[in-house]
Formats: C-alpha cells, sequence, structure tokens
C-alpha cells in the first residue's frame, strides 16, 4: 500500500468516529422497518406479499447499485461518494414518512438503499486512505458501528421512540434518518483532507468497472456471500423452524441469541482483526464453527438451538469483518473501489438466491431441516476460500 501523508492523532481520532458513524448508517435506516410493520398494515393496508417485497428492496439494492456507487467514487472521490449516499440514504428514509401509498414506499425505499449501496463499496477504500497500517483495526471498528446500528432502531422504536411520537410510523422513520443526515455534515465538515479520499486520481476515474474475470473479485463475493446468506437466511427460517419443532416460544431467544451473539465478537476483533487478517486459519477456524453451528441448530433440540444461533452469530461476525477488510489488502490501492463492489454484487446476489433455494427445499421436501443445508454448505465454503487471504496482493495491467 503506498505511503499516504500521515494524519494527526487528531484527524485519526476524528477519522474512526467518522467510520463508526458511518458503519452505523448503513443499517439504521434499513432496520427502522420491522418495528413499525403492524403499523403500516393498519395505515396503507399493506399484505404480507407487499411486505415482503419491501424487506427484499434493501439487498435487491445492495447487489445491483454497487458498481454504480464504484463508479461514483472514481469520479468524484471516495469522501464526496460517501457524502452522497449518506444524503440519498437519509432523504429516502425520511420521505418514507410522507408517503400515501405502497407504490411510493417502495419508491422511497429504493433510493434509500441505493444510499446505501454507495456507501459500502465506500468505506473499503477510505480505511485504506485513512488508515493504510491498520486496516483491520479500522474495519473493525466501521463493523462494529454496522452492527450496532442493527441492534439500536430494533431495540428502541417500540419501547422508546414510538411512545415519543404518539405511535406515528411517519415521524419514527424521519426520526431515524436524522443522524444519517449529521454523519453527512460531520463528514463534509471534518474529514481529513489531503490524503487522496477526496477526490478521484485521473486512473481511478478510468477505473470503475470491476474486472469479473478476476478470480480475487469471485472468491471474495463468494466468501462474503457465504457469511450474509448464513445471516439472512438464519433470521428468516429459524422462527418457523422452532415453530416445526413445537417450540414458537423459543423464536425470540433465538433471533436474539443470533443478533446478539455478533457484539461479543465485533468487541474482539478491535483488538486482533489486524493479526487474523491474513490468517487462513482463522478463516478455517471460523468456518468450521459456523458448520458446527448451523449442524447443531439442525440436530440439537429445544434450548439448544438458541445457545447454536448465538454461537453461528459469533463465528459469522468475525468472519464478516476479516472479510470486508480484504479488498483493501488484497487489491491495489486504485482498485479498492471497484474490488469492493464487485465482491458486494456478487456475495448480495448468492445471498438473495440461496435465501430462495433454503425456501425451495423446504417446501419440496417438507422437512425444516432442509432448508439448512445450504447453509451448512456455506460453511464449507468458507473453510473451502480460507487460502483466498494469503494471496499476494492483486494488480491491474496498469501497474
Amino acid at each position: 500500500m503506498p505511503s499516504h501523508p500521515s494524519l494527526s492523532a487528531g484527524q485519526r481520532a476524528t477519522a474512526l468516529v467518522l467510520l463508526w458513524l458511518c458503519g452505523t448508517c448503513l443499517r439504521l435506516t434499513v432496520l427502522a422497518v420491522p418495528p413499525v410493520v403492524p403499523l403500516l398494515h393498519a395505515d396503507l393496508h399493506l399484505s404480507e406479499t407487499q411486505i415482503g417485497l419491501l424487506s427484499s428492496l434493501p439487498p435487491l439494492l445492495f447487489a445491483v447499485a454497487a458498481v454504480p456507487g464504484a463508479a461514483l467514487i472514481a469520479r468524484f472521490g471516495i469522501v464526496p461518494a460517501l457524502a452522497v449516499g449518506l444524503l440519498l440514504n437519509a432523504g429516502g428514509a425520511a420521505a418514507r414518512g410522507a408517503v400515501a401509498d405502497a407504490g411510493l414506499l417502495y419508491a422511497a425505499t429504493i433510493v434509500m438503499a441505493a444510499g446505501v449501496s454507495i456507501m459500502q463499496p465506500s468505506l473499503p477504500p477510505l480505511v485504506a486512505a485513512w488508515f493504510p497500517e491498520r486496516v483491520g483495526f479500522a474495519t473493525a471498528v466501521y463493523t462494529n458501528g454496522l452492527l450496532l446500528g442493527e441492534i439500536f432502531p430494533v431495540a428502541l422504536t417500540i419501547p422508546l421512540v414510538l411512545p415519543l411520537l404518539d405511535n406515528s410510523w411517519r415521524l419514527n422513520f424521519v426520526i431515524w434518518s436524522l443522524p444519517v443526515f449529521a454523519t453527512a455534515l460531520l463528514l463534509a465538515v471534518a474529514a481529513p483532507r489531503g490524503n487522496g479520499a477526496n477526490r478521484a486520481s485521473a486512473g481511478a476515474a478510468r477505473r470503475w468497472w470491476p474486472e469479473w474475470r478476476h478470480p480475487l473479485i469471485w472468491r471474495l463475493g463468494l466468501l462474503l456471500g457465504g457469511v450474509s446468506t448464513m445471516y439472512f437466511a438464519s433470521n428468516a427460517f429459524l422462527p418457523d423452524y422452532v415453530t416445526a419443532a413445537g417450540r414458537s416460544d423459543l423464536i425470540s431467544s433465538a433471533l436474539t441469541a443470533l443478533n446478539l451473539g455478533q457484539l461479543p465478537a465485533s468487541f474482539a476483533m478491535l483488538g486482533v482483526a489486524g493479526r487474523l487478517l491474513r490468517e487462513p486459519r482463522a478463516y478455517v477456524a471460523m468456518g468450521a464453527l459456523s458448520l458446527a453451528s448451523v449442524i447443531g441448530i439442525m440436530v440439537m433440540p429445544g434450548p439448544w438451538i438458541v445457545v447454536w444461533s448465538g454461537v453461528l452469530g459469533f463465528a459469522g461476525a468475525v468472519t464478516f469483518i476479516l472479510v470486508l477488510a480484504l479488498p483493501s489488502v488484497l487489491s491495489a490501492p486504485h482498485d479498492v473501489h471497484r474490488t469492493s463492489a464487485g465482491m458486494f454484487t456478487i456475495s448480495y446476489g448468492l445471498a438473495m438466491v440461496l435465501s430462495v433455494v433454503c425456501g425451495w427445499l423446504w417446501d419440496l421436501t417438507r422437512i425444516p431441516i432442509a432448508a439448512f443445508v445450504p447453509l451448512a454448505g456455506c460453511g464449507v465454503m468458507i473453510m473451502l476460500l480460507a487460502s483466498t487471504v494469503s494471496q499476494a496482493r492483486q494488480t491491474s495491467a496498469a501497474d
């Protein structure tokens, strides 16, 4: 990684705060929806199918808009692109509070998700620009924010936010957009300057389309896709799975364990991510632990499902944090944005496809554990792709 002008201690602290805030903004507005679904049903008369479509729009946009996000980064620079992503995220999220029907709700959600899609491929190259010698640590910082951003709206909306807003789901969407607007303003005012993150180089401006023929992009996409599939599909199928097992009382406990299990991992990785980033054994170990967790959920009854769900959340979070940092250390500096965009496109596309396959297997066989078989395969895939992290940095022909 080429050297950049060193940031002062104050600039480093500011950069870490901005990374953490941007991480939280990746999920705050997305997860503001689930707590108010009953209110959307009542007010907009949405069917379950319409709610399903609403929930599928963000991951769909994460897959299809990542590459346009890379083009924006190449054209204007990392920080300007990130600011645009934040503003689209916040504007779309707030606009949901003014919609009159389902169609406008979908349109506002698409704008919001497009903003997140621009933000996601912006953060790895920003980490590389601001912290070239501490990529693992800086990635763990913004991923910690991302994971907490998943929890804040889910945990606080019903007991705290809605009572303060007279149960208005419209104002709820506006409230959760405010931290995103504030982060965009703070980024514009306080982002460290002079390190190449605020402008595009002449070379980068010519290079934004991912090199789809390059094996690295596919290996990274499959690694992240395996982790993402296990997370999204587990959240989707655990409620029906424990219900089919006659333990509907475990739904809340299992989902809470799966999501809260990520937090210890995110805090632990603040200290060790840098040491584990290029260590294949770490990925093999977490892939094996994920595989063991899925098997445990499939074969061990009752409260053991909750235990193994927590372990799955922990193992997935460790792998997630490590894989997010890989484009910054395995790609040439001017290729980080397009490698990240390709990785996100492949990973979210794979997660959507495999989630559908999980449901199809359940319907086909009428055996609940069949839905978890692809998740076990994802654990195996992570172990098989662990050697990716020891590859020499990939450079382009232009290097």
